[in-house]
């Protein structure tokens, strides 16, 4: 085990590993620009350097100014926590060739994943259901006119680097097929710098859903069942929930069996997600996530292993990354009750969700039995506005789905952010929805209802 970790990342993410961390009696190195020169995880670290100015590109991003903070600090390993450099296999890389344990998976894995185009024929190779599409990248429009009278319109056209909804349109004819091929790797070259786009099926009403998965550094493979994540807007995920209201135990697990098997494919370690789109009673790969997920919690809150044993998945990415064999297999893995996470941003609903920066002037969290508050903002604190805008989660569980959105509305309620408009009120509204609670919703379903 570690004696000193680096966390290279911000806000809720970096307190929720530097809490892990004090669990298992490790010391926290915290990294910050001078932006969260006041952050919270910053404070919380046993020691905290500057690495930078407040962007992105010149801190949280920039490689030689987190691996000298890391070689000054004397660490053994470095947790990415997602987004920023959680994906990076040129970072996981440089930090092993420094004889530093990156936590998480290997460049190699990375990169067969990052690809979706080939992470897609990999899932068909290795027998887990993709939709009708192209095999690997579109050339050009006239071969993707081919393909989509081929698999019939609608279709979308995805780049095959990237996420976080960049890069893709959706085309119902062959107009908007050649307008979407050139918006899409116009786009995906300027995010990602990489144009190529690949083509699939697109499904109308599916819900998204993924799979949590757990690999050591010694062939051992479990899933710890599945996240609803279809409330989205533009790609980007507002609540989750588990398990997913729609699935039978049947799918269930041949969902679970799909996952391990792309897992052994491309030879994966640590935490990951596997993600499904879900329609009719199929499901299909979409992607693979190859990090923590914000999400995370919702699994720990409804997952036990062993003895009853509550399940924290930093911990076990740093037992596996640093060489410990899992300590529990799929047998020993239960599932219990049913949890829900509402991301709370600092945005403004009324105003198609604007970011809203500033002083947050009283914070008071909500304080429940089987209610948790992952957060990094305090009373006094500036929110700044060089980041993502989320400011935390609020994670419930319940017996079962019933129980479990009541007890968040009680939460939200509760909840008290003055001094910046959040999407507290929003989620309020979302949870009270009567289509929401008679799980009648797909990924569609904030445009048709709130939009």
């Amino acid at each position: 085990m570690y004696s000193r970790i680096l966390i290279a990342n911000r806000g809720e993410i970096a307190c929720r590993i530097i809490r892990t961390c004090k669990k298992l009696g490790i010391e926290s190195v915290a990294v910050f620009s001078e932006a969260d020169r006041e952050s919270l995880h910053a404070r919380m670290a046993d020691v905290a350097i500057c690495i930078g100015p407040p962007e992105s590109s010149r801190s949280y991003l920039h490689i030689p100014s987190i691996i000298s903070a890391a070689e000054i600090a004397d660490v053994e390993a470095i947790h990415p926590g997602y987004g920023f450099l959680a994906e990076n296999g040129h970072f996981a890389d440089v930090c092993r060739s420094l004889d530093i344990d990156f936590i998480g998976p290997t460049s190699n894995a990375m990169a067969k994943m990052a690809d979706k185009a080939g992470a897609r024929a990999l899932a068909k190779t290795t027998g887990v259901p993709v939709l009708p599409g192209s095999d690997g990248i579109v050339p050009d429009e006239e071969e993707a006119q081919r393909l989509a009278h081929e698999i019939g319109y609608p279709v979308i056209i995805k780049a095959t680097a990237g996420g976080g909804g960049r890069g893709i349109r959706i085309a119902h004819n062959d107009a908007s097929l050649r307008s979407g091929m050139v918006q899409a790797r116009s786009e995906a070259e300027a995010a990602f710098g990489d144009g190529a786009v690949y083509l699939e099926k697109f499904l109308q009403n599916p819900r998204h859903i993924e799979i949590q998965v757990l690999c050591d550094e010694h062939g051992n493979i479990v899933h710890l069942g599945e996240r609803d994540c279809s409330i989205q807007r533009r790609h980007q995920k507002l609540l989750e929930e588990s398990p997913s209201p729609v699935l039978d135990k049947y799918t269930r697990r041949a969902m679970g069996e799909a996952a391990i098997k792309l897992c052994q494919a491309c030879g994966y370690t640590n935490a990951g997600t596997i993600e499904f789109l879900f329609e009719k009673g199929q499901f299909y790969f979409m992607e693979m996530n190859t990090r923590i997920q914000v999400e995370h919690p919702v699994t720990e809150e409804v997952v036990r292993v062993g003895k009853n044993e509550e399940l924290d998945l930093i911990e076990e990415q740093i037992r596996v990354a640093s060489g410990e064999k899992l300590r529990f297999r799929q047998k020993d893995i239960r599932f219990e009750g049913h949890a829900i996470e509402c991301r709370i941003n600092a945005e403004d609903p009324d105003r198609n969700f604007s970011p809203f920066p500033g002083v947050v002037k009283l914070y008071v969290a909500p304080r429940h039995d089987n209610v948790r508050v992952d957060s990094f903002i305090y009373s006094g604190y500036r929110i700044p506005p060089n980041y993502d805008s989320m400011i935390g989660k609020v994670i419930v569980r319940g017996k079962d789905r019933a129980e479990a959105i009541a007890r968040a509305d009680r939460a939200l309620s509760e909840m008290v952010v003055d001094g910046i408009k959040t999407t507290i009120p929003f989620h309020i509204k979302l949870l009270r929805n009567v289509n929401f609670v008679n799980n009648n919703y797909d990924i569609n379903f904030i445009d048709q209802n709130f939009l």
